[in-house]
């Protein structure tokens, strides 16, 4: 991660110095992915070569024009962050996102925001060798679901063959290696309410698109809280909606911790916010 750190500091100064001659400077973000595809080829890890990124890169520009209009180094940091992660964003595995808005902190300069998407974050956890299984479901109201914590704890779910209904709840849960397990419920309401304070995407974006899987993703990072977790996985879930940038002069990237809608942003903390 070092190293993916130092090339993106390099590929911002490159740019903010005019290192690459004006007369040959990118005029569009995919001519700018190919010229610097050298030195984003030193930042990616074994399992994505520059091809496949490169590849990745430009079918999500095709797919959102406004990503096109990002400004190269917040739309780079969030491909590298990705690809860090080992996650194909704007695919229909739906593994993570690349969200364009507004940031009235940088000027109201167009940039990307990095989403983790419920499938990513389910992948993340078992790769992270500390869980056995983790999952997240809906509960429609025809189903059969009991419920109960305490010292007993008690999670029954028999979903309806036919005619559920709407969704009223979501849950996730998680088994551990070594036997352990927990589990958290969420009315569709409690969701909602958290969206609505935790992320102004909840007007956008995949709360518009996909609702369903950004609920269970939310009830599987609450879930998370009460898991005994490693740190880089934690740093790792830490990512989710964020945008990152290379600053000059920093050894680290620099995470900016945003709520997104589509005109404006609201930084909670450039620092060390967190956004559910």
């Amino acid at each position: 991660m070092a190293k993916a750190n130092e090339t993106l500091n390099a590929l911002q100064k490159k740019a903010e110095t005019g290192a690459v001659a004006e007369k040959s400077q990118p005029m569009n973000m995919k001519q700018w992915i190919q010229a610097m595809e050298p030195q984003i080829a030193k930042a990616l890890p074994s399992v994505i070569t520059p091809e496949r990124f490169t590849r990745i890169a430009m079918t999500a520009i095709s797919s959102n024009a406004q990503l096109a209009k990002c400004t190269p180094q917040s739309f780079i940091g969030a491909m590298m962050q990705a690809a860090q992660l080992g996650l194909e964003p704007n695919t229909p595995l739906g593994q993570a996102y690349l969200i364009p808005f507004r940031n009235s902190r940088h000027g109201g300069a167009l940039e990307t925001q990095f989403q983790i998407g419920y499938k990513g974050l389910i992948d993340l956890a078992h790769r992270s060798g500390e869980f056995k299984n983790i999952t997240a479901h809906e509960v429609c109201e025809n189903d059969e679901f009991e419920y109960a914590y305490g010292l007993n704890p008690v999670l029954n779910h028999k979903p309806a063959l036919t005619n559920r209904g709407e969704v009223i709840a979501y849950y996730a849960v998680y088994t551990l290696v070594n036997g352990g397990f927990e589990f958290i419920v969420m009315s569709k309401a409690d969701v909602e309410a958290h969206a609505r304070k935790f992320s102004q995407a909840f007007s956008s974006g995949p709360w518009k698109t996909n609702f369903d899987a950004m609920a269970k993703k939310t009830a599987i990072k609450q879930l998370l809280k009460y898991a005994p977790i490693k740190t880089e996985f934690v740093r790792q879930v830490t990512s989710d909606e964020a945008v990152i940038t290379a600053d000059k002069g920093e050894s680290e990237l620099t995470y900016d911790y945003v709520e997104v809608d589509d005109s404006d942003v609201t930084v909670v903390d450039g620092e060390t916010g967190e956004v559910e």
